[in-house]
């Protein structure tokens, strides 16, 4: 599968900005489930040319009938693409996660905690009990 962006295997944390040409239905089906695990829009050429943007919310992978499923960001209705329609699939919308590790949350936690604590230290000191 050709990554424009890198020209190798997916190893940094974000996909954003990469666009995926898969030549083989098992590349077709490595780019869909790194499509549904992205946390963002995805826009998907169509070998007809036709070109699709949205949010992948699920996808069907059998050996007859393989699917996505996403909701279209100009359309009301969801839309369902076969894998044998797919030409490209790039990663066009922000990853609305990334950079948001666990790591993270835990220290924005921890610094939420210790406000919490200064507020009610602050609190019990007005009223005299500290």
């Amino acid at each position: 599968m050709t990554d424009t962006k890198n020209h190798i295997a997916v190893s940094s944390s974000s996909l954003e900005g990469r666009v995926f040409t898969p030549h083989s239905v098992t590349e077709t089906a490595e780019a869909v489930e790194l499509a549904f695990d992205y946390r963002g829009d995805v826009t998907v050429m169509l070998r007809s040319g036709e070109s699709v943007a949205g949010y992948i919310y699920n996808r069907h992978s059998s050996v007859s009938d393989s699917y996505l499923e996403l909701f279209p960001t100009d359309q009301p209705d969801t839309r369902r693409i076969p894998y044998v329609e797919i030409a490209t699939i790039a990663f066009t919308g922000e990853d609305t996660a990334n950079g948001k590790s666990w790591e993270t949350w835990v220290s924005k936690k921890e610094s939420e905690r210790q406000a919490e604590a200064a507020r009610m230290e602050a609190d019990a000191r007005t009223r005299g009990y500290l």
